[in-house]
């Protein structure tokens, strides 16, 4: 019986990541069906730690994200959680054997959410590298099945791909995180004058990640390679629709890619993986 529990847990990290992110939901379902259940299981657990900074605001943020640590750790030590993301979670993380290191630095920054409002550029780096570069590291654990040398080979790329993610993600939701969570991740970016030149300076730098994302993806696994390479397609996609717009859209509205778009980027790259075309 102790399988169905896993299987119910395991259900229940889906569920959270097809609620929240369709887009990641419609890149996970293109990786090989051995790999599904433990990207829902990572993106189940993130995205519980960021709701509660980002979303629970007449609850004790401080307290609950401290008590969500605490039994994720506690989870990892047992084997074993009454939380089903937590369960589902944790057996990921042996089965693929996680570092820890990675589910602290994720979670130092999701501590920096509950305080920091500016940041610097240590602390902007520090944050990027909680909050998605590690992220990234835990699914190439999952992607790499125990070949630790091809995961030092792309942990590199890897990295650089979480980073362009999560800083294209902060373009996107300038307007939420500034104006209603009083939150300004851009080292140097004054958005009350968020001029072309700092637009620019910030779209160079995630052209550069994009770059250096790219070879990454052609090596990662077969398994893994067509959910990723669309994921970063979807991404570049946004990207590209973002430098198109004027600072002062950014400030006033979410830029979204269509389900058009959706559909026809996951077609193209259907066809450029058919004819082994990456």
């Amino acid at each position: 019986m102790l399988k169905l529990f896993h299987d119910v847990s395991q259900y229940c990290s889906k569920a959270v990541t097809e609620k929240y992110s369709t887009s990641f939901s419609s890149a996970i379902k293109l990786l090989h069906p051995n790999l599904r259940t433990p990207i829902y299981n990572i993106y189940g657990f993130v995205r519980l730690a960021d709701e509660i900074v980002d979303t629970f605001h007449q609850y004790k943020k401080e307290e609950l994200l401290a008590e969500f640590k605490k039994d994720t750790f506690l989870s990892i030590e047992r084997g074993i959680s009454l939380n089903p993301i937590l369960q589902s979670f944790q057996f990921t993380v042996k089965e693929y054997n996680i570092s820890q290191n990675l589910i602290e630095a994720f979670f130092t920054s999701m501590e920096m959410d509950l305080s920091k409002t500016e940041y610097n550029s240590k602390m902007y780096n520090e944050y990027i590298y909680g909050s998605a570069e590690a992220v990234g590291l835990m699914c190439l654990c999952v992607f790499c099945e125990g070949d630790k040398n091809k995961f030092n080979e792309l942990k590199p790329s890897a990295q650089a791909l979480g980073a362009a993610f999560q800083k294209i993600n902060f373009l996107r939701d300038v307007k939420a995180d500034y104006k209603e969570l009083n939150r300004s991740y851009f080292p140097e970016v004054d958005f009350t004058n968020f001029t072309p030149s700092m637009k620019i300076k910030i779209e160079d730098d995630i052209a550069i990640d994009f770059k250096n994302a790219y070879a990454g993806i052609l090596a990662l696994p077969n398994k893994a390679r067509f959910g990723v390479f669309v994921a970063y397609k979807y991404y570049l996609s946004l990207f590209k629709k973002i430098k198109r717009a004027a600072p002062a859209n950014i400030l006033e509205k979410r830029i979204r890619i269509s389900n058009y778009a959706k559909i026809y980027i996951i077609a193209k790259a259907g066809l450029r993986n058919q004819f082994n075309l990456f």
